[in-house]
């Protein structure tokens, strides 16, 4: 899993070895021969490319793909982060070729996208993109439909998505792909802040809007705020505008209110194949008592494979309540021994590491105006849709729209028929989108 990248050279394409001066040397030349702007400017010393693609190999449409490593000592320490062995969060498509054909790269590596025009966009400010958990810059903003049926929340998939509808309006589009596709917020905040830095230098600009979708706000939100790791950078002040699509900004309980229904898909014994961490601990399936430690919310058995989701925590039982009618309700919520299941509770999830309060504390700086948009149709197709309260089938409106340590509010919206997966695609949303972004 932590074995080297080497140079890989690819159709159309260009490499340098990560972390020599020859990679160095290849980023400045291209910002200072592809930046659309007089004062384009070599990088940050520490992020080094190693790999670049471009016609031939790039497909969704994006004009080139970069993967870069953050060399910065304390990053690389940290950046080893586990991986379910059955593989089930590796990486797939051609983001392993872009990963250099690794599929569980370490979390110090990540992909910058360029949209077509990046550099001859009429738009003053950049804009960089930011996937949530589970998901890719491919399925996220440019092919909703790359995955097949239900992987954009609806039976019928389109084939472009918010970096076309953006592009073709005049902005220079970028976007950011982490090497693990649950991985730890901070680390992700920190990838965010040198996607930042990279678009920066390229293009001479001095600020950059971010769209975060889903749990992607959670690392937009952690950069601008500067909460980050012993050994992480502080908040830079080039961020002019922030956007949040179905973020949890007041976090969410969803694993732990639909537990039992949640599990199936995880569970492999009971046929599940999904890459989400389970409430619990042990489940029966078919008659069978079984242990996965691996798909635990909290560190369990040496694995801890979803610290991002962990992070996106918070108890909604005081406003909502919780699903009665699960099987085990009680005992997944608040921890113990069901009839079928046992775990810890979410009270102690939320202990081992949730985010949403630190980011509230820390707050948003005001000089970041921020947009908060909520879907409104709890209809994801092949999951059970949150149902408590008022939800775009897996957040609350509530949270979505929670401007809890949010110093400069620029807007609201619900789209009211847009789900949890089609708030990046949604016609709807995608002009909001553009409205904000102006």
């Amino acid at each position: 899993m932590t074995a080297a990248l080497g140079a890989l050279l690819s159709a159309g394409g260009t490499a340098a070895a990560g972390g020599t001066a020859a990679a160095s040397t290849a980023i400045a030349r291209e910002t200072a021969t592809e930046g659309s702007d007089a004062t384009a400017a070599a990088p940050p010393p520490y992020l080094a490319l190693e790999a670049a693609y471009g016609s031939g190999t790039v497909t969704n449409g994006w004009e080139k793909v970069e993967r870069y490593r953050d060399t910065t000592t304390g990053f690389q320490a940290a950046a080893a982060e586990g991986y379910p062995p059955d593989g089930r969060g590796n990486q797939d498509g051609v983001r392993v070729t872009y990963f250099g054909g690794v599929a569980r790269p370490t979390s110090d590596r990540f992909l910058l996208y360029s949209a077509p025009g990046w550099n001859t966009g009429a738009k003053a400010t950049p804009v960089l993109l930011v996937h949530g958990a589970n998901d890719t810059a491919d399925r996220a903003w440019a092919n909703p439909g790359e995955s097949g049926g239900y992987g954009c929340g609806a039976l019928s998939c389109p084939s472009t998505g918010l970096m076309q509808y953006l592009a073709a309006r005049g902005h220079r589009v970028f976007a950011i792909g982490f090497a693990h596709k649950q991985g730890d917020n901070l680390m992700q905040a920190q990838a965010v802040g040198d996607a930042v830095a990279l678009i920066k230098a390229k293009l001479g600009v001095g600020q950059v809007d971010l769209v975060g979708w889903s749990k992607g706000e959670l690392s937009t939100r952690a950069y601008v705020s500067s909460l980050k790791p012993s050994w992480g950078r502080a908040y830079a002040g080039d961020v002019r505008k922030l956007l949040t699509l179905g973020g949890p900004n007041g976090g969410f309980d969803y694993p732990y209110a639909h537990g039992w229904a949640h599990d199936f898909s995880i569970w492999p014994e009971c046929g599940g194949k999904i890459n989400a961490p389970s409430p619990h601990s042990r489940m029966t399936c078919y008659g069978t008592y079984t242990a996965h430690p691996e798909f635990s919310m909290t560190p369990s058995g040496g694995y801890d494979d979803y610290p991002g989701q962990r992070q996106m925590l918070a108890r909604w039982d005081g406003v909502y309540g919780v699903d009665q009618s699960a099987q085990d309700w009680y005992t997944t919520y608040y921890g113990g021994q069901g009839f079928y299941t046992a775990g810890d509770g979410i009270q102690r999830a939320i202990d081992t590491g949730s985010l949403v309060a630190p980011l509230q504390r820390a707050g948003i700086p005001a000089s970041v105006t921020t947009y908060l948009m909520a879907g409104g149709s709890p209809d994801v197709i092949g999951i059970f849709n949150e149902n408590r309260g008022p939800s775009d089938g897996v957040v609350f409106i509530s949270s979505a729209l929670d401007t809890t340590g949010v110093a400069t509010v620029g807007g609201k919206a619900t789209v009211t028929g847009a789900n949890h997966l089609e708030l990046g695609w949604n016609s709807a949303s995608q002009a909001q989108v553009a409205a904000w972004l102006a």
